[in-house]
């Protein structure tokens, strides 16, 4: 299995740490509204990630925290007077509903920042003793050049940054010893929440909360760290040089970042009024549509939201949930139970679907490929099963098409739904009218339903329905 290292900007075999077991942090979100889909796609990317890992047997320590202090959410919480505190669990909840509804796994541990001040504390102290880091006032910086492999996840020069990066500047920047130290511990301001420490009552700096975190839950050195590319510079960046620093070890072996999104071929930005949330999209698409449109390009390729893509990405889902829908219903109405040794040549090569997608799978995450060998089996299957296939060859079909599907964290397999009584003789009652051969009257009672949700699709096997 390969993976692209952003710390070696090349494809890199992956070799766990220990046999069997992949330790991962994805820095999560800091929740003070509900997530945009710029949030949206590393959750999935690499939910898919870890899925696939799963499938190919790996124990994965899956790691992703919610920064739940920082200056926005202050701000939120002073415009509508409450507590930080209150802000930041409301939109825990609300990121957790979109979660669950983009079919994200739960993380093997969701750790809140606020929780972990103690260890953050710590830490801090460790890289004050070790001559990393000093106080002044109150405020602790870290010495960045003191790290001497500062800069070798983003490939930047210190000196470079000097001259122009204005991201690693905080206030407070006269008391710094140098202009590129960044803070790791802050004084409170009036109104603000705070923890005492030996430095002042306050609270820590963004950066070292990951490094604390990613110790506690996995250990001081783990296999993967992930997140989106805006993220490689300052703050990855950063937290390599806090955790070497303190644990005096290699951090991360694998540095996996995702691509931007845009919207309509532009940034997504306030000011533009082309900012989406989660919850909006979910309001017009099924969010199992949002995941496979992510899904359909390459992680580490920029990705275009728009009208018309989603539209196909629907369209596509569509096909292989009706791909699956089919199976079921010929299962339903199979006349033999055991495969023919035709079908079970048939099913054989179906093999080489499923080693197109695992290829494409362990070359750097391909999804996009993945997807299109989904599709492969999709047409396969559609043109070899029907009325005279057995309820053997059908199961294994669909449990072929499920088992992918699921890596992808693509539900297909739907539940079977219960129709209402009144529903339920409509239908009777239309494939009457056909049998008779009154279409006026089938044609009516096909409209009626849709006007109830109800879509009907006429086969050689039978009618078939489903939700609009």
């Amino acid at each position: 299995m390969k993976l692209y290292n952003t710390l070696s900007k090349k494809k890199e075999e992956f070799i766990p740490l220990e046999e069997g077991k992949v330790r991962m942090y994805v820095c999560g979100p800091t929740v003070y509204n509900f997530i945009h889909i710029g949030n949206a796609r590393p959750m999935i990317v690499f939910d898919t990630v870890r899925r696939y890992f799963e499938y190919k047997g790996y124990d994965v320590n899956y790691v992703s925290n919610f920064t739940d202090v920082d200056d926005k959410i202050i701000k939120k919480a002073i415009e509508e007077g409450v507590s930080s505190d209150e802000i930041s669990k409301r939109y825990i909840a609300e990121c957790k509903k979109d979660m669950a509804g983009m079919n994200v796994m739960p993380a093997t541990t969701h750790p809140l920042a606020t929780e972990e001040i103690g260890g953050m504390i710590e830490m801090i102290g460790t890289l004050i003793e070790k001559g990393y880091a000093y106080e002044k006032n109150g405020t602790v910086y870290f010495r960045t050049r003191r790290f001497k492999d500062y800069g070798k996840l983003s490939h930047k020069n210190l000196d470079d940054l000097r001259s122009g990066e204005r991201s690693l500047l905080v206030t407070g920047e006269e008391e710094k010893e140098d202009p590129l130290d960044f803070v790791l511990w802050k004084p409170k301001k009036e109104g603000e929440p705070s923890w005492e420490s030996p430095w002042s009552d306050g609270r820590p700096g963004w950066h070292i909360e990951c490094s604390e975190m990613s110790k506690k839950y996995l250990g001081e050195q783990i296999d993967i760290h992930a997140g989106g590319e805006d993220l490689v510079f300052p703050h990855h960046e950063n937290e390599i040089a806090q955790s070497e620093a303190a644990n005096g070890k290699e951090f991360a072996k694998y540095w996996m970042h995702n691509a931007f999104l845009n919207i309509d071929n532009r940034k997504m930005s306030k000011s533009l009024g082309n900012f989406r949330t989660v919850r909006e999209i979910s309001e017009q698409y099924d969010l199992q549509v949002l995941r496979f449109f992510m899904l359909s390009a390459h992680y580490r390729s920029p990705l275009n939201f728009s009208a018309e893509l989603m539209q196909a990405s629907k369209n596509g889902l569509e096909r292989i949930i009706n791909a699956a829908d089919s199976l079921k219903f010929l299962m339903g109405n199979a006349k033999s139970e055991e495969m023919t040794e035709n079908e079970k040549a048939a099913y054989a090569k179906t093999d080489e679907y499923v080693k197109a997608f695992e290829n494409a799978m362990e070359d750097d995450f391909n999804t996009a490929d993945a997807v299109a060998s989904v599709f492969d089996l999709v047409k396969y299957s559609n043109t070899t099963a029907d009325a005279q296939s057995s309820k053997e060859y059908l199961k294994l079909l669909l449990n072929r098409l499920v088992s992918l599907t699921d890596v992808l964290g693509l539900v297909v397999d739907r539940k079977e739904e219960m129709l209402d009584d009144d529903i339920e003789k409509l239908i009777e009652e239309r494939q009457a009218a056909r049998k008779a051969k009154d279409f006026a009257r089938a044609d009516a009672i096909r409209d009626q339903l849709l006007e109830k949700g109800i879509i009907l699709k006429d086969t050689r096997e039978g009618v078939q329905w489903k939700r609009a």
